[in-house]
């Protein structure tokens, strides 16, 4: 059973999630919240999401990374914002040894709900549904759960066929 981080990047609030994949299709819910940075100066807030996202990793040990691609904004600046705080996650997780696999939201949403064009709040519902949760995460760390849940159903399908790998602390193995 494989431990799966997912993670919601942003500038201001990155959201994770954490997964066990059951290896029958489901996951079960670990971990979950949001990295805060406050208004600072950029350069700090991507050092809290950059540190932030290898506390998670240290605390919990998962194997393997989902993270959300970046998307076109209307507004390019919040695009360069949000890719630069994707980056430091992206190297948080690299240092660690995770295997890394990105998504897109209209990929997340087709995994969770079934059609790419779903809400948040869809994706919010379909999540504590699938995780058997009692009440709402918030909405980041939600997001980073429907990622996470992408990313084992992802896994799942590459298995069965030898494309899908996994990396270990000490290195790449072959699942």
């Amino acid at each position: 059973m494989t431990l799966i981080l997912g993670i919601d990047p942003g500038s201001r609030i990155t959201g994770y999630g954490i997964v066990r994949d059951t290896g029958r299709g489901g996951c079960i819910y670990v971990a979950s919240g949001c990295i805060r940075t406050g208004a600072g100066e950029l350069h700090e807030r991507l050092q809290i999401v950059y540190r932030g996202v290898r506390e998670i990793i240290q605390t919990y040990g998962p194997v393997t990374m989902g993270i959300e691609k970046v998307f076109m904004a209307k507004n390019a600046d919040s695009a360069l914002k949000l890719g630069q705080a994707r980056g430091a996650a992206i190297v948080a997780g690299a240092e660690e040894s995770l295997e890394i696999a990105e998504y897109t939201a209209t990929q997340v949403k087709q995994a969770v709900v079934g059609t790419g064009a779903a809400n948040k709040d869809q994706v919010q519902m379909m999540v504590m549904h699938m995780l058997k949760l009692t009440s709402k995460p918030q909405i980041d760390a939600s997001d980073a759960l429907a990622i996470a849940i992408c990313h084992a159903h992802t896994r799942s399908s590459l298995l069965p066929h030898g494309l899908g790998t996994a990396r270990s602390r000490g290195g790449r193995l072959r699942l």
